[in-house]
């Protein structure tokens, strides 16, 4: 079975893995055309807190809710930080950024649930969306892990979080890091290396005081530390910069972008 598939659902384009559907889960990570933006002229830009026109973001999100059969008014969402903590989504918390950036879940990156037809959803342009799904449960999450989130664990910290709130067992996690900038075109300063200690094998270096990181690596690495199986973790092998035509990338376009998303919710 092919790992990750680009398909067109509705009039939008969703990529995938099917390997997570046998679990209950309905979830996709969105590409740039075939929205509206006073941006990028037709992209899908689906944040409101990058300086587009609120309307047409949330029209993006209507029409990629409709492609995934969920209602819009119930994703839920948070003001990513590029730090490590994640929150539990009680039914207090439904639906928070889904249609205001202003009631959204302050200074978190990553969001848990159990809740059914609650989607969580949050944003990237370059950054990795990873995804876990305990397949024992009905418990999953979804995290947004830059070099600062993924070397702070974000995702191990997620695991944790759905073991103490839900009894997750990291044996029993399916695991899916989406497209998001690749070893190819990360380029890094000493800065980052020396906040990595744990993943020095994850550099490889490109010249004086410059390495190339491999996020992909990392955020696999600590979930593997974390108790998940090797053969659990999933990987688009998506690189954003290297595909900007598709995806964006803060990178590849001097941080004037949008921002896709990647959703995830259990029926």
């Amino acid at each position: 079975m092919t790992e990750f598939v680009i398909t067109k659902r509705g009039d939008i384009e969703i990529g995938y893995f099917p390997a997570l559907e046998q679990y209950g889960v309905v979830h996709g990570f969105t590409l740039r055309h075939h929205g509206q933006s006073d941006i990028v002229k037709g992209a899908l830009n689906m944040a409101l807190h990058v300086g587009d026109d609120r309307q047409k973001v949330l029209a993006n999100r209507a029409k990629v809710a409709k492609a995934l059969g969920y209602r819009p008014e119930k994703a839920t969402t948070c003001a990513q930080v590029h730090g490590n903590r994640v929150v539990v989504v009680t039914p207090a918390l439904v639906g928070r950024g889904a249609l205001d950036y202003a009631d959204t879940i302050q200074d978190t990156d990553g969001l848990v649930t159990e809740e059914a037809n609650v989607p969580l959803m949050l944003f990237y342009a370059d950054c990795v969306p990873v995804m876990l799904v305990d397949t024992k449960s009905t418990a999953f999450a979804l995290v947004h892990a830059g070099w600062r989130g993924a070397v702070s664990k974000i995702g191990a910290i997620a695991l944790q979080t759905m073991e103490q709130n839900f009894g997750t067992r990291p044996g029993n996690v399916m695991a899916a890091i989406g497209p998001s900038i690749g070893p190819c075109c990360y380029e890094v300063d000493e800065n980052v290396l020396k906040k990595a200690p744990d993943f020095k094998e994850c550099f490889a270096p490109t010249g004086p005081g410059h390495w190339h990181l491999n996020l992909w690596q990392v955020n696999r690495l600590q979930l593997e530390r974390a108790g998940v199986p090797s053969d659990h973790i999933l990987d688009s092998s998506y690189c954003t910069k290297d595909h900007v035509e598709q995806y964006f990338s803060y990178r590849a376009e001097q941080g004037k972008t949008g921002r896709m998303a990647a959703v995830i919710y259990r029926k």
